[in-house]
């Protein structure tokens, strides 16, 4: 089990350092899920300005090069959201799963996402520090899948 304390995403003063070190990049097309009112704004602001434009919501129906994904303990069956997900990337693509630090708001375990993550056919890449309140994780979904 890897101990070590995942690395801070927060390297510009607005977070886009983070959303780089992610792998969000301009002119990508980035869908999000899972939003709610407790969500960072300031990461998702952050990635609106790395990729030069608004996240699109879940009606969106095409290939999303991204996906923003906001995901609580009590938000239902995890593998399943994470397998819907695969659907909507294209080749190469990635989900940045974000869960709450604090069990309280709902924090999922790394170990459960990364569990789900592969049965979905995602691989992990890593923990980051998204905001003061959130955990992100990428996850990323496998080369010639289509």
């Amino acid at each position: 089990m890897n101990t070590a304390a995942p690395p801070p995403a927060e390297a510009g003063p607005d977070g886009s350092g983070a959303v780089e070190r992610l792998g969000f990049a301009a002119e990508q097309i980035v869908q999000e899920f899972g939003w709610d009112d407790d969500v960072d704004d300031d990461f998702r602001f952050a990635v609106e300005d790395v990729i030069g434009s608004d996240l699109e919501d879940e009606d969106y129906t095409g290939e999303a090069h991204a996906v923003v994904f906001w995901w609580r303990a009590d938000d239902g069956d995890l593998t399943d959201a994470l397998v819907d997900l695969v659907g909507v990337l294209a080749e190469g693509g990635f989900v940045v799963a974000l869960t709450p630090k604090d069990a309280k708001d709902g924090a999922v375990d790394a170990a459960e996402i990364d569990e789900a993550a592969a049965t979905a056919g995602l691989h992990s890449g890593g923990a980051f520090h998204a905001s003061p309140h959130w955990r992100a994780i990428k996850l990323g979904a496998p080369r010639g899948r289509l």
